[in-house]
This record gives C-alpha cells, structure tokens and sequence, in this order.
C-alpha cells in the first residue's frame, strides 16, 4: 500500500509520522488489498484534525476525520474510523457471496433430491 502524510499549517514532526506510519501499517495488515491511504493531519488554534482518506479495489473509497485535543489521539481514532468502515464493507461483500452460492448450493441440493420420473 503507498502511503502518504501530509501536513497542514504544521510542520510534521518525526516522532508523529511514525505513528501515523504505524497506524497506518497496522491497517494495511489487517486489510491486504488496500491500494492507497492518504492522511492529512491538520492545526487550527486548540483544533486537532486527521483525516484518512483509503483507496481500495473496486472503486472502494473510506474517508475518516476525527478532530480531539491530541493529534496522536485524533490519528488514532481516525484510524479506528476507517477500520470500522473497511470491515464492514468486507463483511457485506462476503455476506452477500456466501448467500448466492448458498442458494445456488441449495438449488443443487433440492434437484438432486427430488425423485425424477
């Protein structure tokens, strides 16, 4: 997966490009098939924001943005974010293929047993 860490109206530290690195590649193990992750970690004033924008195969595109006090806790939740909304997109396209060849399974089943004439 390529990743990209951008900085707004910041300058980017090492120690908070590793964690976004970190998180980031802790993402790409769980969902092997990610394409591109791009985050944008911005300050306002008090405003702590990070926003994850994930490509996948498919035309599939995850946004995230979380904004708390702590940029390493907005990095974070943005993450946890983008998760929640890979997996569940995961377990959709699986449920719905399970269901289809079930069904066909069953079809098959059904034919098999029927007494024929």
């Amino acid at each position: 997966m390529q990743i990209n860490i951008t900085g707004r109206h910041m300058d980017l530290t090492d120690a908070l490009r590793d964690h976004a690195q970190s998180q980031l590649e802790k993402l790409d193990a769980e969902f092997p098939r990610l394409q591109t992750a791009h985050m944008v970690l911005d300050i306002e004033k008090h405003r702590h924001m990070a926003e994850l924008v994930v490509h996948a195969p498919n035309h599939v595109v995850v946004d995230a943005k979380e904004e708390t006090d702590d940029l390493y806790a907005s990095i974070d939740r943005a993450v946890e974010k983008a998760e929640k909304q890979l997996r569940k997109i995961r377990d959709k396209m699986i449920d719905h293929k399970s269901q289809e060849s079930l069904g066909e399974l069953e079809a098959e089943v059904e034919e098999r047993q029927s007494p024929k004439e």
